[in-house]
């Protein structure tokens, strides 16, 4: 996307400011030696003799199918999402969670960066409306003490409110280009050799509610989506807040054509009680049923799904 003739364009990247508060997550220090490598995929053993029960087919099949799954698919730290999903997130692949506000959209983000973190996966949180120093004050409350991950550089939080904040003066969003911005997120995966990637939320990159506006905020999120995912190495979720009683998916429109799936958090009155529910509304090359989940957020935990909906509607209609 090129700026008009007549427009100045920023020829220097826009530095990222990063935000830590040092009661909670110290800054990573310049000192740290840089992270090993991370393999883009999980490594496949180099010989078959390398693979357990060979002589049994069916468990070598087996075996092979665990590989494959491992190598295709990126777990998503939530207990049961990966079989509903048919395997978890597609590695690489770009992922909309998008729901009202309170329903869980950045507790499921971070579950997801905090499982791959813990298993051999950095992971990069893109703050864009919440300073990260308030974040991970509020993660540390909830049960969730980020600090060794954050010093030990598997995980990053970086606050990039300023920068997109420019996009709502109109002005200033002139002088912007989508790829410096989009050049810095990927700089600051690089730095972790990061394979996982949250932005939340992506809202904030509209400016007002004008036509014109909306049209450059759906071509910004097209080249940032495209540019993140020809990289191949990090599989990302965006968020994405539904107004309450709208039944839109996202801000944009286009959102949801970008994303390889898109999982909608809700809370409900289901028979007097107010449970949170929530339903893939696509997932791409997986044979989903469209099926609706009670879940509830555990402190220390996370998203924890409980049942199928049409088992609580049940249990609750037998009394």
């Amino acid at each position: 996307m090129q700026p008009a003739a007549s427009t100045q364009v920023v020829s220097q990247p826009v530095p990222v400011q990063e935000s830590y508060d040092t009661q909670v997550a110290e800054a990573i220090p310049e000192e740290v030696p840089p992270a090993p490598a991370v393999p883009s995929v999980p490594a496949v053993p180099q010989a078959v003799d390398e693979l357990p029960y060979q002589d049994d087919p069916y468990t070598y099949n087996y075996q092979q199918a665990l590989i494959t799954r491992k190598a295709l698919f990126a777990p998503t730290g939530v207990p049961g999402l990966d079989e509903i999903l048919a395997g978890g997130f597609l590695r690489g692949k770009t992922y909309l969670v998008a729901g009202e506000a309170g329903c869980g959209k950045t507790i499921l983000s971070i579950q997801f960066l905090l499982h791959g973190a813990l298993n051999g996966e950095p992971g990069l949180y893109i703050a864009i409306d919440e300073p990260t120093n308030q974040l991970l004050r509020g993660l540390q409350i909830f049960g969730w003490n980020l600090r060794d991950l954050i010093s030990s550089r598997k995980l990053m939080f970086v606050d990039m409110r300023t920068h997109f904040s420019k996009i709502y003066m109109r002005d200033e969003r002139k002088n912007i280009e989508p790829r410096y911005i989009i050049e810095q997120i990927l700089a600051a995966a690089k730095k972790i050799n990061a394979k996982r990637l949250v932005i939340d939320p992506i809202a904030p990159l509209v400016y007002g509610g004008k036509e014109e506006d909306v049209l450059y905020a759906r071509e910004f999120l097209r080249e940032m989506v495209f540019a993140i995912e020809k990289t191949g190495e990090l599989t990302t979720i965006m968020t994405s807040e539904i107004p309450t009683g709208s039944t839109k998916l996202s801000r944009f429109g286009v959102e949801e054509f970008l994303a390889s799936g898109i999982i909608v958090l809700g809370i409900e009155e289901i028979y007097g009680n107010v449970e949170r529910v929530m339903y893939i509304r696509k997932a791409r090359w997986a044979p989903v049923k469209p099926s609706k989940y009670i879940f509830d957020i555990v402190s220390g935990k996370g998203i924890v799904i409980r049942e199928p909906l049409s088992e609580y509607l049940k249990r609750m209609r037998r009394g």
